[in-house]
């Protein structure tokens, strides 16, 4: 009961400063930077900060701040605290599992008391257990997205609308071929920059001074980023992972990408997709990686993301995507009997 009067009175709060326009206090990630400024990046035979092992994006922050949160890029620490008391309730290992940004939004409208509990989308058979799912990493920020200031991506166009509409409409009409599903159902990719949080979303770096190679968890996908000057590829030479060029500005690694193919980011980008990335420590355990979207064959105007990676002792092993998946071909089968029936009709 004393919990339930807790979450009610921050809830409470929340909303009032939400309807007064106010901005919380610094986040408690902010306020620990100074204790951390004697902390010195190793590095690399060549001198540059060594960014290689195993890292991690467990972050339950999620890409765009919810609507609840307008104008408010923090959370205060006492509404933090309850927001993590909740989700341990709530995906602690009894109940369903919840992924990507439904985790936190989820625990918000708990917070908030705008819904109780959580049930899988599945009201008949289920879904995960959360005991298989990963604790997630909770910090004061509302959303990763850092450009626009109000943490929301910029509107599409209407061409990438049109996109957007079409790729729904052929993943909810029966299967005609295996192109109406998606990318990560088909095992090809889940896009670059992969922004996959809390499930097999970890992140492998090998660096030498000529080269520097990112593979993330799901799908294998695995870029091989040359730091030697060179000029991108041609421009008619489209690849999923597009063409990456990396160099050093002080102790940050900065990758540009470009030649992607069509719908290689979050499924709907287009071929004019151009993805900056600035890798630099930020800790001990910690790795900064902030990304700019440019697109404008897609969002009306560039956008900015940071996603703060924890370093992981746990090796990543191979993701076996398609081996032993029946799952397209259930798929397509039950098109073509949908289609037999209908014919003898």
């Amino acid at each position: 009961m004393k919990d339930r009067y807790l979450y009610f009175v921050l809830g409470l709060m929340a909303l009032l400063r939400v309807a007064q326009g106010q901005v919380a206090p610094q986040t408690a990630l902010a306020k620990t930077t100074g204790s951390k400024q004697s902390w010195a990046a190793p590095r690399t035979s060549d001198g540059h900060p060594d960014l290689q092992g195993f890292w991690a994006n467990n972050n339950a922050t999620p890409l765009e701040r919810p609507e609840e949160l307008a104008g408010r890029a923090t959370l205060s620490d006492e509404e933090l605290a309850a927001m993590k008391r909740k989700a341990h309730e709530l995906f602690g290992g009894n109940g369903d599992a919840a992924f990507g940004d439904t985790v936190y939004l989820t625990v918000l409208a708990n917070v908030l008391g705008t819904k109780t509990g959580f049930k899988s989308t599945d009201g008949e058979t289920g879904d995960y257990s959360s005991v298989w799912t990963v604790e997630r990493d909770w910090e004061n920020r509302t959303s990763l997205i850092t450009d626009p200031p109000e943490g929301r991506m910029p509107a599409m166009t209407p061409e990438a609308q049109k996109r957007q509409e079409a790729a729904h409409a052929a993943m909810t009409r029966p299967a005609t071929g295996p192109g109406d599903r998606s990318l990560p159902e088909r095992c090809i990719t889940y896009g670059s920059p992969q922004l996959t949080a809390g499930y097999q979303s970890y992140y492998q770096i090998v660096q030498t001074p000529q080269w520097v190679m990112i593979m993330t968890e799901m799908i294998h996908d695995a870029r091989e980023i040359p730091l030697d000057g060179g000029p991108h590829l041609s421009s008619t030479v489209q690849q999923w992972l597009g063409d990456s060029r990396g160099h050093w500005e002080g102790d940050t690694l900065v990758v540009d990408t470009t030649n992607y193919k069509p719908r290689a980011f979050k499924s709907v980008s287009s071929e004019k997709l151009h993805v900056t990335e600035r890798f630099s420590r930020s800790g001990p355990e910690t790795l900064k990686y902030e990304i700019r979207i440019d697109d404008p064959g897609t969002w009306t105007k560039p956008w900015s993301l940071m996603i703060q990676l924890r370093h992981s002792a746990d090796p990543v092993y191979e993701y076996a995507c398609h081996e032993g998946n029946e799952g397209l071909a259930g798929i397509l089968a039950g098109a073509r009997a949908e289609e037999a029936a209908a014919a003898k009709k």
